[in-house]
């Protein structure tokens, strides 16, 4: 097993790996939890998703994480810095998706802190946005916690976004 990355009081956060697609495949093969997506992830889709995120790890140190509750040692999602392009413009996003059932304790939130500290201490980044779709208020919520704020609207892969930003002070 990877070593974890960084620690939360209640989290682990831990590169994917292929043993963890049956687990996150318990939340994005949720409807639920995929409403603000084009459709539910199958098998074949979750393992791309863990390929994916395995090679942005590679590539550039980062990339979503699987999110393990510490208190039960399983696997309840995913969260991390996922280098994306925003009209034109290289943004790190604080990605995060949870199990349903675990919705409204704030791990979401505990995690996605967890990662922007990350992000400013082992890799010196000063900005970070998340990518929420309009009507997903509790992701809206989640990036406010985490001193975001909503910079503006977009366009972003023939879908509607707002851009929640947050950024550092050199220091």
């Amino acid at each position: 097993m990877d070593p974890i990355l960084l620690e939360t009081p209640r989290l682990h956060l831990r590169r994917m790996t292929p043993d963890d697609v049956p687990a996150l495949l318990r939340v994005f093969g949720d409807a639920e939890v995929m409403r603000f997506y084009p459709a539910p992830f199958d098998e074949a889709r979750m393992q791309r998703w863990v390929a994916w995120n395995q090679q942005l790890d590679a590539e550039h140190g980062h990339g979503l994480w699987a999110v393990i509750l510490r208190a039960t040692g399983e696997c309840i999602g995913d969260c991390g810095l996922v280098p994306q392009q925003v009209d034109g413009v290289a943004e790190i996003e604080i990605g995060y998706h949870l199990r349903r059932d675990l919705w409204g304790q704030g791990l979401a939130t505990e995690a996605a802190l967890g990662c922007l500290n990350h992000g400013m201490t082992t890799f010196g980044y000063r900005r970070f946005v998340s990518l929420i779709h309009p009507q997903n208020t509790a992701s809206r919520r989640v990036a406010e916690k985490t001193g975001m704020t909503l910079e503006r609207e977009v366009e972003w892969r023939n879908k509607p976004v707002c851009v929640y930003a947050v950024e550092r002070p050199a220091a």
